[in-house]
């Protein structure tokens, strides 16, 4: 008679049998296609304690096991502030899933929480600094997030609008500030229902945020709050009943931007309007 699986096993196996086609499938398609991992990369998957880092974090294991171009990993936990419950909850979790992970503190929640303005925006800026500083000093040359499609298209419908511009996220992305090092988003194909999916089937619980604004925000009546990401959600939510395909479309969008139809658009940080290459020979863009 075979042994039980251990819950490690079954999160393992459940990635490439169950969810296969959600999970596997997609997460593959976005590491081919915006070529996310080489050989001899050294990347860091940042660990939040949330459910989309997990399973990136169970899917970049999988890939280490299975590919024929070696690439190492580490798992990197950043504590900004957590309650003793939270990171107990986030060392639980990477042991039952077989996640190494390393823990390093600091003080963000509370710097983010003095912010008069804009402290979600400020608290990702100095998470992600730190996330690079330390992957960096271990030797790293890529950070890996866990973003993945549902956050893609909330973003580039919070830019349009919130932020008065079309703006999406891309897949992968070099740092200024950290030369030579790299973020990638391996999740990019992902929909966040997948993940939700094979969450409640291996019974896993995670953290949301675990800040004092996500607080408020579950705190709030309609579960949304101050949250303009979260009425994102509602939003796709209400279109996905008109139209199933909605999330499709916007994804499909910002992968081929129609630049010769906009009045005006952004490179490198500099603003151009259609009027600078109207009159030249097949409209050359920069």
């Amino acid at each position: 008679m075979p042994r039980p699986l251990s819950p490690r096993e079954i999160a393992e196996r459940s990635l490439i049998t169950t969810y296969r086609k959600t999970l596997w499938k997609p997460f593959i398609a976005a590491v081919k296609r915006y070529g996310l991992v080489t050989p001899g990369d050294r990347i860091a998957v940042c660990v939040s304690g949330g459910k989309d880092s997990a399973v990136l974090a169970k899917l970049m294991q999988e890939l280490q096991r299975h590919t024929d171009r070696p690439f190492r990993l580490e798992f990197l936990v950043m504590n900004p502030g957590y309650r003793p419950e939270n990171m107990q909850l986030i060392r639980d979790n990477a042991e039952r899933l077989g996640i190494p992970i390393a823990v390093f503190s600091n003080g963000i929640f509370d710097a983010a929480f003095q912010a008069e303005k804009n402290p979600c925006y400020l608290c990702a800026r100095m998470r992600r600094g730190f996330l690079y500083e330390k992957a960096r000093d271990m030797g790293c040359n890529k950070i890996a997030l866990g973003h993945h499609m549902s956050d893609v298209i909330e973003t580039t419908l919070l830019g349009l609008f919130y932020g008065a511009q079309l703006q999406a996220m891309p897949p992968k992305l070099r740092s200024k500030n950290f030369p030579g090092m790299e973020l990638i988003r391996p999740l990019y194909c992902v929909h966040e229902d997948a993940i939700i999916a094979w969450k409640n089937y291996n019974n896993l619980k995670f953290l949301q945020c675990a800040c004092r604004f996500t607080e408020g925000r579950d705190a709030a009546p309609d579960g949304i709050g101050e949250s303009k990401r979260q009425e994102m959600k509602a939003l796709v939510r209400e279109l996905k009943k008109g139209n199933p395909n909605i999330e499709k479309s916007v994804f499909r969008a910002i992968h081929c931007v129609q630049l010769d139809t906009f009045p005006g658009f952004k490179r490198h940080g500099v603003a151009h309007s259609f009027l600078d290459f109207y009159d030249a020979p097949e409209h050359p863009l920069p």
